[in-house]
């Protein structure tokens, strides 16, 4: 599984061949309202109705200027209407911004939430499934 920090691609889509429990999705180019109602909402949905929890790692491949003003919306509703079964959140970015905002915000949520630089992609996603980090 290969996926890098920059592309010319421009939404989000769900990362392939992920465990089953986690919620997986790379943004790239512009996020918008729609790319949240019609796919990020619905997969959420489904894994928090099988599971019970949200385990959901987004791999950030744009700037965050990049998120329209209605994605930023769905995405604070997807936050309130899921906040009981946070279990653990991986951002994904080489953004030091974010991995800042990243960390200060994990105290506010229920749940565990980690920031990780593209280059750590493997293990946030492992680390998502469960619960700890890979062993070098």
């Amino acid at each position: 599984m290969l996926y890098f920090c920059k592309n010319n691609f421009e939404m989000i889509t769900v990362i392939p061949d992920t465990p089953d429990h986690v919620a997986a999705f790379k943004a790239s180019g512009e996020v918008t309202k729609e790319d949240f109602e019609n796919l990020v909402l619905p997969h959420v949905e489904a894994k928090v109705k099988v599971f019970d929890e949200l385990n959901y790692l987004l791999l950030l491949n744009t700037d965050v200027d990049n998120f329209t003003f209605g994605a930023w919306i769905q995405d604070v509703l997807l936050g309130l209407k899921n906040l009981t079964k946070w279990n653990r959140i991986a951002i994904v970015t080489d953004q030091k911004g974010v991995q800042n905002f990243t960390d200060i915000f994990s105290v506010l949520m229920p749940g565990e939430v980690k920031s990780y630089p593209c280059s750590d992609l493997a293990n946030a996603l492992f680390w998502c499934a469960n619960g700890n980090e890979k062993d070098d």
